[in-house]
């Protein structure tokens, strides 16, 4: 009897034995293919478990969580969010996160280490801490200003604190409430299919994701290029450059839309953005010192991060004399995103320096306790700042008497440069708006403001276009909105 007995408690060890080891293949062998195995809704369950964490505009929320009552518990609420969108992104049951809210999302989930007093007891106990908040750079008065300056035009805003790199406002048009996509039942599902096959493309960041022909706002770049290599001494001293100008090795000529470019000193064809002078510029400086010029404002650049990932702007560097000329006026193969654009602005204005723009000011836990700053920006000097003065004096000169007056602001110092973009087979297309610029209260020691404008569907002429009728205003709106009353 008892030898059977033996033999029943040998087996129950046996079999006590087996479980263990096959509860530990489970949980330590298999736990990733179970973890991630899509019927596996533990983690999405426990996500949305507890409130998100909020992100923050000039010190105030514009992002919420409301409590459903159901599985997936808290969900995603936006304040303002087609204000907001281009920055929030959206924060989705059904179809995942985007840029701030994909970018710090382990900030905003509460998953992040950091938010944690004691994260090695956390991952003992597998609870996450309550979510940590995100405060932004924006300036709320110039988001909105920018916001109401395209008016649903398709378009977008870029602005930045050229001493710091802080983005000021990042504003696309037409834009979309990232509310519609927070939950998971049908009327998201809904939402998501409207918002993805609209031709205006709400759900597309212009201020960052597209690229645009810069047109002549380009010409700051190319005037930095001719004034470093010395081709240009004296902004007043006339110039060699034929109206027209045939592009070189071609029988194609090259025109004006203003009066009085032959032979036009620099600051005359700055200000009136004369073609043919800064076609054959373009030429005269060369392809290698062109690209080296435009890879120090930023373009060709694909790393560029604000957390989230900037389009590239580009400059093409292997072309032919007579598509260098195109590209120099910002035609032919050159495109860049707004924010590039008010990179190139801000460069100017920080005599020749420019920092990589950011835009978290801060990650918080609950209590409003710091977790990590946004940090020093290195600065890299992508001009002489002698050369930047010269350019500081060209753009103001283009706000004071030349294409862009309806910027100026009273009581302060702007710089501009207008820009026409012709696109479409055979530029049939309606000419892009730009223009870019920078503002500085006559009692400052330095600029405060640097924007570009991009508007894609301007309703006035292709004359007025030229004249800033359509984006400078944009910009005096949001640069008076930095500067205050």
């Amino acid at each position: 009897m008892a030898r059977y007995i033996r033999h029943a408690c040998a087996f129950c060890a046996l079999l006590l034995a087996a479980l263990l080891v096959n509860a530990a293949r489970v949980q330590v062998v298999q736990s990733g293919d179970y973890d991630g195995n899509p019927a596996n809704r533990r983690a999405t369950i426990a996500r949305y478990q507890q409130p998100r964490g909020d992100i923050l505009a000039g010190g105030e929320p514009v992002t919420g969580s409301v409590d459903t009552g159901e599985q997936l518990r808290f969900e995603r609420t936006y304040r303002d969010g087609p204000l907001y969108a281009p920055v929030t992104g959206f924060a989705s049951q059904m179809y995942g996160t985007t840029f701030l809210e994909h970018s710090q999302d382990g900030v905003l989930a509460g998953t992040d280490p950091m938010l944690s007093p004691l994260p090695l007891w956390n991952d003992v106990t597998r609870g996450a801490s309550p979510g940590g908040d995100v405060v932004t750079t924006l300036n709320r008065r110039a988001q909105e200003a920018a916001y109401r300056g395209l008016a649903g035009r398709k378009g977008a805003v870029a602005a930045i604190e050229p001493a710091t790199g802080r983005v000021l406002a990042l504003v696309t048009s037409p834009s979309y409430d990232p509310a519609e996509l927070s939950g998971n039942g049908e009327a998201v599902a809904s939402a998501w299919e409207r918002l993805n096959h609209d031709p205006e493309k709400p759900m597309l960041n212009r201020a960052v994701r597209q690229t645009y022909p810069p047109g002549s706002t380009f010409k700051v770049v190319t005037a930095a290029a001719a004034l470093d290599a010395g081709l240009v001494t004296d902004l007043d001293a006339r110039t060699k450059s034929p109206d027209p100008y045939r592009l070189p090795g071609t029988t194609t000529r090259l025109t004006n839309e203003a009066d009085g470019c032959r032979d036009a000193p620099l600051r005359e064809a700055f200000e009136w953005s004369c073609n043919t002078v800064f076609a054959k510029l373009g030429v005269d400086v060369g392809v290698q010192n062109m690209a080296a010029t435009a890879r120090a404002f930023g373009f060709n650049d694909a790393g560029l991060r604000v957390p989230f990932s900037v389009s590239p702007s580009t400059f093409d560097q292997h072309v032919d004399r007579a598509q260098l000329a195109l590209s120099s006026i910002g035609q032919y193969n050159t495109r860049a995103t707004p924010l590039q654009m008010a990179m190139v602005a801000a460069a100017v204005a920080d005599d020749g320096r420019l920092r990589s723009p950011y835009l978290v000011e801060r990650t918080t836990r609950q209590g409003g306790e710091t977790v990590a700053g946004a940090g020093a920006h290195p600065a890299r000097q992508v001009m002489r700042p002698s050369t930047a003065v010269r350019l500081k004096e060209l753009m103001t000169g283009v706000v004071e008497e030349g294409t862009g007056t309806q910027a100026a602001i009273p009581g302060a110092v702007v710089g501009g440069k207008t820009g026409t973009a012709q696109h479409g087979i055979g530029n049939s297309g309606v000419p892009y708006a730009w223009f870019v610029s920078w503002a500085q209260a006559r009692d400052a020691l330095e600029p405060a403001v640097a924007v570009a404008v991009v508007v894609e569907d301007a309703s006035a002429n292709r004359g007025e276009i030229s004249g800033g009728g359509d984006a400078a205003p944009i910009a005096r709106d949001v640069m008076r909105a930095v500067l205050g009353p």
